[in-house]
């Protein structure tokens, strides 16, 4: 595991992600959980909300986007990092393109329909107008841990 900045930092930031992951079990949706920090200062956090609304577009990365979005009042979050559970999928990635957030830390992989680079790279793709900086596996047993518990769970049921 190689980090470009602090390590501290990440995992700090990482562990407000998987506590947002947590309000998802509130509603049996996939434990998944964003924040968008800039400066080192909190501006967007999200859970996987897909169940709770019977959408598919409330995943966890778009509804941190939005709130940042909300709170700088502008449409890209230039300098602007974002810490995810899991791999983005294809939507959010291409989101994350358009709002043009710098860096994506992401706690671990999707192999089944990551766009962060295991299926797809839409997040780092030479054809597009904008490109982020990806780090993995911060905090990676925690995030996969928590993805492998829920679907356990479920498969229980």
């Amino acid at each position: 595991m190689k980090f470009t900045v602090d390590n501290q930092r990440h995992e700090y930031f990482m562990n407000i992600a998987i506590k947002e992951a947590h309000k998802s079990l509130n509603y049996d949706d996939v434990p998944i959980g964003a924040v968008i920090v800039r400066n080192d200062e909190l501006i967007g956090r999200g859970h996987n909300r897909v169940e709770r609304y019977s959408n598919s577009l409330n995943h966890a990365e778009i509804s941190a986007i939005n709130s940042a979005v909300k709170k700088i009042s502008y449409k890209h979050l230039y300098d602007c990092d974002l810490y995810v559970t899991l791999e983005p999928c294809s939507m959010c990635a291409g989101a994350i393109v358009l709002a043009r957030i710098k860096r994506v830390f992401i706690g671990t992989e999707d192999p089944k329909s990551g766009a962060g680079g295991s299926i797809f790279n839409i997040l780092n793709n030479d054809n597009l107008n904008h490109r982020c900086e990806i780090f993995r596996g911060i905090l990676r047993e925690e995030c996969s841990s928590l993805i492998k518990n829920f679907f356990k769970d479920l498969r229980k049921r």
